[in-house]
């Protein structure tokens, strides 16, 4: 069992921002902004492309339902996605506010940030998420 499944299982906490019977989002603790989320399949599975077809698709959706309600929480130009996938064998969308393009730099230095200051950006997306 991956560390994102435990986390979806509520086996681990989390900061969660959205959920439903099939993806649950939540906070990425290193993030590169704030309102930074991971969206994954509570079904585990490694590699994105290897969801089935339909699973991707609902996926997509539900992951621009909390892309709105980050944009919402946290306005900015956009909300960029990216898949990476190396670090965590748990396929899984980063969702991060963009005012340019440097903000989705996965190099660019983490933000340190307090479980007040994560419980409080969590909380706002959640309030927007419907």
């Amino acid at each position: 069992m991956t560390i994102f499944s435990k986390i979806a299982a509520g086996e681990i906490p989390s900061y969660k921002c959205a959920e439903s019977d099939k993806f649950y989002a939540f906070l990425d603790i290193n993030p590169l902004v704030k309102g930074h989320t991971l969206v994954i399949p509570k079904r585990e599975v490694d590699y994105i492309f290897d969801l089935e077809d339909d699973e991707l698709a609902e996926m997509q959706v539900f992951a621009k339902k909390v892309a709105i309600a980050i944009k919402k929480a946290f306005p900015c130009v956009k909300v960029g996605q990216a898949v990476l996938g190396l670090e965590v064998p748990h396929a899984h969308i980063h969702l991060i506010p963009m005012q340019s393009e440097k903000d989705m730099l996965f190099s660019n230095p983490k933000l340190k940030l307090s479980n007040e200051e994560f419980s409080e950006i969590a909380a706002k997306i959640r309030e927007e998420f419907k």
